[in-house]
């Protein structure tokens, strides 16, 4: 569905005059990125900010032309056959809407019909099919300026999915939305992906959007792909420590194991009978646990694995533990300052 082989994008950084001229330098805002999206996929795509999120997307979708490299999306060139693309991708921008501002959301939905050129009875069946997923009914008169963030995204969404894409691209789609705007999304895109099988590329800085829907995530660091793969797997590569949260039978000082030797292990907070010990890396956790019932009253232990925020904050600073296929070593700090070259 999307094929990728070393596709550089560099936009020119004015920099300090020099005579009458300003010098220009290429800035890479994404550098030497590959990767393939299979059909029937649910991606991840996730970088800090300035990461190069965005410029991919918008090579994928023809607004950017790449600087070099080989790009193709459903089987075609994004740039030169945007057209015949668009037929068969369907893309929502979290913070921009494609939708009419001042038609009701109905009115633009039978707009978006007219552009892509759907059927009459084609587009009546996918319209009530994605009102019934969507929950639009209520909403459907309502001028798009007046509804709310989440009501919004709902009618972008179907707006991208009107014409039965076989792709589609997220760019933020949970941004700003309350916790039950959320769900539904996130629960309508799960079930087009199992039930109809349509791939889905999703950026978003929001971590539970991916733990929730995405099997495969690729991070992108300073332009370059960083990881490609399971989360488990990433949780595993990255040396992220876990918390010991340890219940006693009764309140009392902070618990403090391994005799002050180099394995000491200190809770790092406590409320009431409630201690939380971070385990260092390589800790043997039975050991911790054992000592622990050996030398206090306990009721209840939990071993809580680093979330997926910590673990993509130790790949951002280079805490993997190996550097194999898809997972290059991360670049010095003096690399990481010559972005510009």
């Amino acid at each position: 569905m999307i094929e990728a082989a070393g596709v550089v994008k560099s936009f020119p950084v004015r920099g300090r005059r020099r005579g009458l001229r300003r010098s220009r330098t290429p800035l890479r805002a994404v550098d030497g990125v590959s990767f393939t999206v299979e059909p029937g996929e649910f991606v991840g795509y996730l970088g800090p900010n300035g990461a190069g999120k965005s410029t991919t997307i918008k090579m994928l979708t023809g607004i950017l032309t790449a600087t070099s490299g080989s790009l193709r999306v459903c089987g075609l060139d994004p740039s030169r056959r945007r057209t015949a693309l668009a037929r068969r991708l369907g893309v929502v921008f979290g913070q921009r809407t494609t939708l009419w501002w001042d038609l009701p959301l109905r009115d633009s939905l039978a707009l978006v019909r007219r552009l892509y050129g759907v059927e009459r009875e084609a587009h009546r069946a996918r319209l009530a099919e994605l009102t019934a997923l969507l929950e639009l009914e209520p909403f459907l008169g309502t001028p798009v300026r007046q509804l709310s963030l989440g009501q919004r995204m709902r009618g972008d969404l179907a707006a991208a999915l009107l014409h039965d894409p076989e792709l589609l691209v997220l760019d933020e789609p949970t941004i700003g939305l309350d916790v039950v705007s959320k769900a539904t999304v996130r629960d309508f895109l799960e079930r087009i992906n199992a039930e109809r099988g349509t791939t889905i590329l999703l950026t978003t800085h929001d971590l539970g959007d991916i733990e929730r829907l995405c099997r495969r995530v690729l991070i992108v660091d300073h332009g370059r792909l960083a990881y490609d793969g399971g989360l488990d797997e990433l949780r595993r590569t990255v040396d992220a420590d876990r918390v010991l949260v340890v219940e006693l039978a009764r309140p009392g000082p902070p618990i403090v194991l391994g005799d002050g030797g180099p394995e000491r292990i200190e809770a790092e907070r406590s409320e009431g009978p409630r201690q939380w010990l971070r385990l260092p890396r390589g800790a043997n956790a039975a050991a911790v646990v054992a000592e622990l019932a050996a030398r206090h009253e306990v009721r209840d232990i939990a071993l809580r694995e680093a979330g997926i925020e910590e673990v993509l904050a130790g790949l951002y600073r280079g805490d993997h533990a190996y550097s194999g296929p898809g997972l290059p070593r991360p670049r010095s700090a003096v690399d990481q300052r010559s972005t510009v070259e």
